[in-house]
């Protein structure tokens, strides 16, 4: 009777496991290089640095522009040079608009690691991208190939803040409108690539170009739908502040348009140069104006290019020191003037979706269908992306046939999803279901024991 018991018992307990694990990866998580800073995760509205509310305070740094097409985080003197300025301005995060996918970043993603900066990359570069007005042969296999690569490049260092899927790639022409479903089907397959991979969850989204006449319908299209299409957060560019303040910049209508969006928003790029630069938008974004709904946001720019934002001059390209010009001491004021508000920020501990815009003369989408996953790039699910292409590949914009057919959600539609909170009222992280399972084990096996004595 008690080898019947005991057996009984185990059965049930393996059925416990059956029923509550997860689908095993493909490949495991590939080890960490650096644990010195805690891995930043979305929930509800806000981005949150284990219980505690992160805001993005930083800057955005591509010294050379794109037309140089290096990668920053590749030449270990260049970014260490950068990483001292880093400091003395105070940032906490860094956006990098191009880098490549061939190289190793563990000596410059460490440095950074040790100076309190976190990275929000770009996975495009202008080889690896989708054409806003060929959208359709530009997203294919050899493109998601270079996206996942990168993917499988920065997943491995905790600084990794975020992914960006696009950039601007939906402007002020009309036309630019149609290649949105291309960039959501890429935030879609981001997102089921690292989890299939059994990568920790990166948050992935879009960063919107400072277009008035659709900003809102393109935020609205990257957060509606089903769960595995929408992004886990929106972001856009926003140069409306020109030595103004909150009310003529119009950042309260934008507050009150964003107010119960459902998922994080921030600021990818700032900064109008046109009247100067006090770097006022820095005290607003930490202020209880605007807590609630945004996490902070990224100045444009460090490096002082032809278009006049840059805060230091860099004298060449292998150059070991900057020239600070003045709007550097400002950002650097600005910054240490507003720190990081404490508490909660007054964010929404749910997550929830919001409805697809309809079509209009602004907004040329009149489905909420997106693009099948190519034929090609659905082994890369299974298999990892394997060797990026980097910065010196073929390319891929022509590489596709521009027909994939259209995907079938797995779920239709999203509910909101209440938060767990801690005895703080601060959000915390989904709870690991592995560890139950084992200590329910234990207890299983603890009765079990008793029983045969």
């Amino acid at each position: 009777m008690r080898s019947i018991a005991l057996a009984s018992v185990l059965a049930a307990a393996v059925n416990l496991v059956t029923v509550v694990a997860s689908p095993t990866p493909t490949e495991p998580e590939q080890p960490h290089k650096r644990a010195s800073l805690p891995a930043v995760t979305a929930s509800g509205n806000a981005f949150w640095q284990g219980s505690t509310r992160f805001y993005i305070r930083g800057v955005d740094y591509q010294p050379g522009g794109s037309s140089a097409m290096k990668d920053p985080l590749a030449d270990t003197t260049v970014c260490e040079r950068d990483i001292t300025e880093f400091k003395k301005l105070g940032i906490n995060t860094i956006r990098v608009y191009m880098t490549d996918n061939s190289a190793n970043h563990d000596t410059c993603m460490n440095a950074l690691a040790d100076a309190g900066v976190y990275l929000i990359v770009d996975v495009n570069n202008p080889l690896y991208s989708i054409n806003r007005f060929a959208p359709g042969p530009s997203y294919n296999a050899k493109y998601l190939q270079s996206v996942f690569a990168t993917i499988d490049e920065f997943v491995k260092y905790d600084n990794t803040l975020a992914f960006f899927s696009g950039n601007e790639v939906i402007n002020d022409n009309v036309t630019s409108t149609l290649s949105a479903r291309y960039v959501k089907a890429t935030t879609r397959d981001m997102r089921q690539y690292i989890s299939n991979r059994g990568y920790r969850k990166i948050p992935v989204g879009y960063s919107a170009a400072d277009v008035s006449q659709n900003r809102m319908q393109l935020a609205q299209y990257m957060n509606c739908g089903s769960d595995e299409e929408r992004s886990d957060f929106f972001a856009f560019n926003d140069y409306s502040w020109c030595n103004t303040n909150f009310a003529t910049a119009g950042w309260g209508e934008k507050v009150k348009n964003f107010t119960g969006y459902g998922i994080p928003i921030f600021l990818s790029e700032y900064g109008c140069i046109t009247n100067g630069r006090d770097f006022g938008e820095v005290k607003a974004l930490m202020s209880d104006q605007m807590t609630s709904v945004y996490s902070g946001g990224l100045m444009y720019e460090y490096a002082l290019e032809e278009n006049g934002y840059g805060i230091v001059k860099i004298p060449s390209s292998d150059s070991a020191t900057v020239e600070e010009q003045p709007e550097f001491a400002k950002f650097a004021k600005a910054l240490s003037a507003n720190p990081a508000p404490t508490g909660s920020g007054g964010f929404t501990s749910t997550t929830n979706s919001v409805p697809c815009p309809t079509k209009d003369a602004n907004w040329l989408i009149d489905s909420t269908e997106l693009p099948s996953l190519p034929d090609g790039a659905k082994d890369l699910m299974k298999t990892g992306a394997g060797a990026g292409p980097g910065l010196k590949g073929a390319g891929s914009q022509n590489a596709g046939t521009g027909d994939t057919g259209n995907a079938t959600p797995s779920s239709a539609g999203s509910t909101a999803t209440s938060s767990s909170k801690n005895s703080a009222g601060l959000t915390a992280g989904p709870l690991e279901k592995a560890p139950l399972i084992i200590a329910g084990l234990v207890c299983v096996l603890t009765m079990t024991g008793t029983l045969l004595l």
